[in-house]
């Protein structure tokens, strides 16, 4: 006999320029509270992958890679942090949920759903949960082992989510989140070097395509930077330039699993398929005139320079915060593509143009014992619930 569904506490917000369904630990099934093949059929479910009609037409997600994402938060019990934060980018069609890294959108909506959540002691809140101001939430980034700091704006102890800041690639205002991602180099899978290979600047060798000039940095996100102009591009592309044409995704990927096996990621190429949210694949460029996808005019002046970024194979509408991270932090480091695109020098923020607009980040980069080390990098994002009560899936999805 057929069963009823699961009825699972939810909530779908979005975050920066993405979107996910949210949950508190305590209210998955017992079985999916751990971490384990019942946890990624639940978020696989919910989403509605993996969808041979990249569609998800039976799930929660957009079939994009900025709205296919779950998140898991729970109360801390690390010292001097509210709450731990666990992302999951699910994959659209086919069967695997990437663990490998984190969503920095979705870190925005992180601090505001702690509040939402009821996971942050009212003591932290101004006026003891009653008052207005801001809030200042310490998340553990439980993937890749990262402190970050969202400031969330309160107001009568509830989150303010309206608001006048602007964010190219969303379309309406919010309220205004500052987010500090602290000591963001990674310190993971290549030992705790910013640069994993030891170089500002590689040449990297990808079968089937070619050699040229690459910067591969663990800060944010592992990112590997190519030259626009040495892959054949201008850096003006908007998405459908790119996502439109199956041989260039397919050379996108050759470059990403290189870069993957350089750094250190993964052993052997196979390896990429289980890997797709990390490293990410980005092309800079020297500022240009260029129209947003949103008919925006942005002038070669409003800009320090270009950036064109992928995530789980297709190109970025906006911008990935984490990989903002990596922009900020590897234009702060003298000598790196993003650096000598920007106009080399030292710089502690930078204002760059991606398909849907501009975004400016700023991060302090300094040598200590000749490695680099960046000790945060900030950015502003907004968030904002889109829905809240229950989401669905069939009982069968856990058995």
């Amino acid at each position: 006999m057929p069963q009823p569904q699961l009825r699972i506490p939810a909530t779908y917000i979005r975050g920066g320029t993405s979107k996910g369904v949210f949950f508190r630990l305590q209210d998955l099934p017992e079985s999916c509270q751990v971490p384990g093949r019942a946890r990624d059929r639940l978020f696989q479910r919910v989403i509605g992958s993996p969808d041979p009609y990249s569609a998800h037409i039976d799930g929660m997600g957009g079939a994009t890679s900025s709205t296919s994402k779950c998140v898991i938060l729970s109360k801390s019990t690390r010292p001097d942090h509210d709450v731990d934060y666990l992302y999951g980018q699910v994959s659209i069609n086919t069967d695997f949920v990437d663990w490998s890294g984190n969503c920095g959108n979705l870190s925005t909506a992180a601090g505001a759903f702690a509040i939402h959540a009821g996971l942050v002691d009212a003591s932290r809140i101004p006026g003891n949960g009653t008052g207005s101001g801001t809030c200042v939430v310490r998340i553990w980034q439980a993937n890749i082992g990262k402190t970050i700091i969202a400031h969330v704006p309160i107001t009568n102890g509830q989150v303010q989510e309206t608001g006048d800041f602007e964010l190219d690639g969303v379309t309406f205002p919010a309220a205004e989140i500052v987010l500090e991602f602290m000591d963001p180099s990674d310190d993971g899978d290549d030992g705790g070097a910013m640069f994993p290979t030891g170089n500002l600047v590689d040449t990297l060798d990808v079968p089937g395509v070619g050699s040229f000039p690459a910067t591969m940095i663990s800060a944010g996100i592992p990112t590997v930077f190519v030259n626009a102009a040495d892959i054949g591009y201008q850096g003006t592309e908007l998405r459908e330039d790119i996502n439109n044409d199956p041989a260039q995704l397919e050379r996108f990927e050759k470059i990403r699993v290189a870069g993957a096996l350089r750094m250190g990621l993964i052993k052997t190429p196979e390896e990429a398929l289980k890997r797709q949210h990390t490293p990410k694949i980005a092309f800079v460029s020297p500022p240009k005139s260029y129209t947003a996808s949103s008919g925006k005019a942005i002038e070669a002046g409003d800009v320090d320079l270009l950036v064109r970024a992928l995530s789980m194979g297709k190109l970025h509408h906006a911008m990935m915060g984490t990989c903002a991270v990596a922009i900020g932090t590897a234009a702060a480091v003298p000598g790196t593509l993003v650096n000598l695109a920007a106009g080399g020098g030292e710089r502690e923020a930078v204002r760059f143009g991606h398909p849907s607009g501009t975004l400016r980040v700023g991060a302090e980069a300094k040598q200590v014992n000749g490695q680099w080390q960046v000790t945060k990098a900030v950015m502003s994002r907004s968030a904002r619930i889109l829905m809240e009560g229950w989401v669905r899936v069939p009982a069968e999805t856990l058995e």
